[in-house]
């Protein structure tokens, strides 16, 4: 087996365990990413795989291409229906939220790391977006359910923030490395940078869906190579422009995904498996890159950084955002605690790496511990959070896409009976269904399914997988299954049965 041989086996073999571990790590309450990482760690050259790894470079690459595609992935299953209330507050979150994050934490490194007021900044603005990565992954991934706006909030803030880290984080370094590109400068660049990245991806999405309806390719697998082909041509045209290519590339995919075009479940299935399989190979890189003795050097440090920013710079600035904002004060509170650090800022960390920052080493190893420290103490108990703030929805519908069915109805949706619900003891013909527009497909009732007839009658905790479009199940569940319509029980433990 000659070297290349060697190489591809390796990085087939360590994929498909990050593939295997998943399923462990849910049943053990690990974020996901947290395995792909520590499986990387132990592939490293500290680890028991004795992998020598230390190209900076190509990791920065690969990690900007990467970002690319979750970002766009993230955009295409967002609904404008669903953003578009909490529009004004998102924006302002992934913006100002990481302008006082950023302030908070540079102001807390320069007295206790013993940094220049500049390298605090550098490094407050490197771990000062929550990372779309890690957020869509953990929300998802755990199935975690919250009531009102609250989940498209986190998503849209997560999605959109990280071009405001980037540039501040790229603006802190050229202050660093140049001493005459000062604020008045900076400033400017931002707006032009913004404006430029919402209205290149803004356009581009438009045609995009109009180019997907007219092509007329003869081969579907086409149209994938297309939608590859077009996130990285909407990055690197705005980039070439100056202006933002995360951004853009963002609201591409938000434009995308809520337009009909053709094979859309096809190349949003594609997407969402491209996504993954960027944030495997993500988090198995950067585990390989890093050295975990090193790590545990600037753990002390990497504590009170980490403490400080998950609950006092985090805290302060989502509530400054939020000051005039109608979301209650748990909500605000579980919108502090979803503040989740992911690859993004360690990727970022690798920009003072390659500028040849005097203390980027350290630099790097302190938004590594934070990123790991984020994921692993957020990331695992958001679910445990929103149930105890009692901001969770336990009983919103969960959405498996098929997409070998015809028309509309490629989408099978689980939806369970609340215990205290109108429905039980009733049967399917008295829910008079809306004919052609919803088909109940199976009961799942004590771990055993049942095929529904008309007769059949409803129980609590019966699961039923039903076929419906957006629109009508959004009408079903608003009229006939959210549980705000029912009486709370007074056992509130009795919510979480399921």
């Amino acid at each position: 087996m000659n070297l290349n041989e060697a190489y591809f086996l390796g990085v087939a073999i360590l994929l498909i365990l990050c593939v295997l571990a998943s399923k462990a790590s849910a049943r053990l309450g690990i974020p996901t990413l947290v395995v792909f990482l520590a499986i990387g760690m132990l592939a490293g050259s500290e680890g028991l795989g004795q992998i020598e790894f230390n190209d900076t470079r190509n990791t920065q690459s690969m990690g900007i291409i990467a970002l690319a595609y979750i970002l766009f992935s993230g955009g295409l299953d967002t609904k404008w229906a669903a953003i578009r209330p909490i529009m004004k507050e998102g924006v302002i979150l992934s913006t100002f939220g990481v302008l006082f994050t950023c302030l908070l934490l540079g102001i807390f490194g320069y007295y206790i790391l013993d940094f220049s007021l500049l390298e605090s900044f550098l490094l407050g603005a490197i771990v000062s977006s929550t990372d779309a990565g890690a957020v869509f992954t953990v929300l998802r991934s755990k199935n975690v359910h919250l009531k009102g706006n609250l989940k498209p909030l986190l998503e849209l803030e997560s999605g959109s923030n990280d071009p405001m880290a980037v540039f501040l984080t790229t603006g802190f370094l050229q202050m660093m490395v140049n001493p005459a590109f000062g604020l008045e400068e900076m400033i400017p660049l931002l707006f032009q940078q913004m404006i430029i990245g919402a209205f290149v991806g803004f356009s581009m999405g438009k045609i995009i869906v109009w180019l997907m309806g007219k092509v007329k390719l003869q081969i579907e697998g086409l149209y994938i190579v297309l939608s590859i082909a077009l996130v990285i041509f909407v990055y690197s045209l705005t980039q070439a422009l100056y202006g933002n290519g995360f951004l853009a590339v963002y609201i591409a995919g938000v434009v995308l995904g809520n337009h009909n075009f053709v094979f859309k479940k096809s190349l949003t299935v594609l997407h969402d498996g491209l996504s993954w399989l960027m944030q495997s190979a993500m988090f198995l890189t950067l585990g390989l890159l890093v050295y975990p003795s090193q790590i545990a050097e600037v753990s002390q440090t990497g504590i009170l950084f980490a403490g400080f920013m998950i609950l006092v710079a985090r805290p302060i600035s989502v509530f400054l955002c939020l000051i005039s904002s109608k979301l209650s004060f748990k909500e605000k509170v579980l919108i502090s605690w979803v503040g989740l650090r992911g690859s993004v800022p360690v990727i970022m960390a690798t920009y003072p790496l390659m500028a040849g920052v005097e203390r980027a080493g350290f630099i790097f190893n302190i938004v590594f511990f934070v990123a790991l420290s984020s994921l692993i103490l957020q990331g695992t108990t958001i679910p445990l959070i929103s149930r105890w703030l009692k901001v969770d929805d336990p009983f919103a519908p969960s959405k498996r896409n098929y997409s070998f069915l015809p028309g509309h109805l490629k989408d099978i949706v689980t939806m369970e009976v609340p215990f205290n619900s109108p429905l039980i003891n009733k049967t399917i013909v008295d829910l008079k269904l809306p004919h052609n527009k919803i088909l109940i497909v199976g009961i799942e009732r004590n771990g055993e399914v049942i095929i529904p007839r008309g007769s059949t009658i409803l129980e609590k905790h019966d699961k039923i997988s039903l076929m419906a479009d957006d629109e009508t199940l959004a009408d079903f569940y608003e009229k006939l299954w959210a549980p705000e319509y029912y009486p709370r029980p007074t056992d509130e433990s009795s919510l979480f049965r399921h």
